[in-house]
């Protein structure tokens, strides 16, 4: 009988990082959690910076706690990055990607290499905070200068876990740098935009062997050695895509969080100028797949206005909000105007306003006004999915922190007219276990992996009801804007 392994899965959000232990075997996926820890980006005199000695921190501490592994897998949000000098050490801490420094920096790069020439080139959506606009944004600058190695945010923790560099095909795919189709760099595009591609470290793919935890981390975490470090999907999403129980291919996904992302799961990229006008991207996955989604604002908008509000009771908050009227006011969740933080409740009620739509005024109101505009959100990018892709689908699945908003996943199901399956809710770190224990042949492929995944982890099934008219009413609304 084969014996039950254990797997730390580092696994780092934009408000939290948490380490979580999964225990695998032929019938068997537990998580639990081991240690969680706040992930708070600070603003200073440069700009809005992550705290990325704090996140170490709270990955050895994690570790700690998490007790004897047999691997350590690790994954972030994406685009982001440290940059070393020649010794190997970080110059200064990483710009989060919410900075000012990328205002205005598409249009330059677009004067180089045309919007749609890029799209064809890479595949992604346009986002400011793409690491392309990033590095376009740093040229010139004391520290890209001084820099001889650029590593993404997982990849510089297993830098300093392992002492070895890497650059992890997922999360490489979301810089605007990678062909889609070849899964390797796209040198020319970079070589118009003066990006020197050296700074990367050689890529490596999911399940791929990322070192072994140095002496002085065993030593600070009481593991035993050796212990490995595996590369899992280390953009978040990757993981979680790789975590969606579904059976068969006829399914859309919805990871949720501070960011929604939704879309479909292909073996190609879709690299049509349609494509690219409706905003889609197509980062890489497992074992080659596309992730062909759409970037939703997401909870961030909810997120935002309980902090603004104080902190209130989410429950008490969200049966306010189931109260409210229906669709009553709908804002466009993602527009890039609700991308800054700060004063999200007063934003929401300005772009209601500004459309000549009834100003939600209590916190139920507005909540409710997130929440249809979040499941509209959802409806727009799963029927564009499918329509771009030729890809129709039977279900969609909501995995991630928004599976424990039951509010949210009845109305994504009224909005798109199918039937939702909420769960997992940790879903990043559950594909990140699973990569890892693929990787040390406890699990076969991905269809394996769905299948362990739907016989043991909780799941909610929501079937479309209400009035299909009236989101297609709500729909032609935002469209007039």
């Amino acid at each position: 009988m084969t014996a039950v392994k254990a797997y730390a899965a580092v696994d780092l959000g934009a408000s939290s990082g948490r380490v979580m232990v999964g225990r695998v075997g032929p019938d068997t996926l537990e998580l639990t959690e081991a240690h969680r820890f706040p992930n708070r980006p600070v603003l200073v005199p440069e700009g809005l910076r992550w705290d990325v000695l704090s996140l170490y921190a709270g990955v050895l501490d994690g570790l700690r706690a998490a007790g004897p592994v047999d691997s350590v897998g690790i994954d972030s949000w994406a685009v982001d990055y440290g940059l070393l000098d020649a010794d190997g050490e970080l110059l200064g801490n990483p710009v989060h990607y919410r900075d000012a420094r990328t205002e205005g920096v598409a249009e330059k790069v677009w004067a180089t290499v045309p919007a749609a020439e890029l799209y064809a080139a890479t595949g992604l959506q346009y986002a400011p905070f793409n690491t392309l606009y990033q590095l376009t944004a740093a040229a010139g600058t004391a520290r890209l200068a001084q820099a001889r190695r650029l590593l993404l945010i997982p990849d510089l923790l297993s830098y300093w876990l392992t002492g070895e560099q890497g650059t992890e095909l997922t999360n490489a795919s979301t810089t605007q740098l990678i062909d889609p189709r070849t899964g390797d760099w796209r040198h020319d595009v970079a070589a118009r935009l003066g990006i020197d591609l050296e700074l990367f470290a050689p890529l490596r793919r999911p399940g791929d062997p990322a070192g072994l935890l140095r002496p002085q981390v065993l030593a600070e975490t009481g593991l035993t050695g050796p212990v490995p470090v595996t590369a899992v999907g280390s953009h978040d999403t990757a993981s979680a895509v790789a975590a969606v129980p579904a059976v068969g291919e006829r399914f859309a996904y919805i990871c949720t969080g501070t960011w929604s992302l939704a879309g479909l799961e292909l073996t190609a990229p879709v690299l049509t100028e349609d494509s690219r006008a409706a905003n889609f991207t197509n980062e890489l996955g497992l074992d080659g797949t596309v992730r062909y989604l759409r970037n939703i604002m997401g909870l961030w908008l909810l997120q935002e206005c309980v902090r603004a509000w104080g902190e209130p009771d989410l429950d008490a908050l969200l049966r306010d909000a189931a109260a409210a009227p229906a669709l009553r006011s709908v804002v466009d969740a993602g527009d890039a105007a609700f991308l800054a933080p700060g004063r999200m409740p007063e934003r929401i009620a300005e772009a209601c306003r500004a459309s000549g739509q009834p100003v939600p005024r209590t916190p139920g109101e507005i909540t409710r006004c997130i929440l249809d505009s979040l499941a509209l959100a959802h409806r727009r990018a799963i029927a564009d999915a499918q329509r771009l892709a030729d890809r129709p689908v039977d279900v969609v699945h909501i995995v991630g922190g928004g599976t424990r908003n039951a509010l949210l996943c009845r109305l994504t199901a009224d909005a798109c007219g199918l039937p939702v399956v909420a769960g997992p809710t940790e879903a990043a770190a559950l594909g990140n276990v699973l990569v890892q224990a693929r990787a040390h042949g406890l699990v076969g492929d991905r269809a394996g992996m769905r299948r362990l995944l739907a016989r043991t982890q909780p799941l909610t099934r929501y079937e479309p009801q209400g009035d299909a008219e009236r989101w297609r009413e709500a729909e032609a609304r935002l469209a007039l804007r």
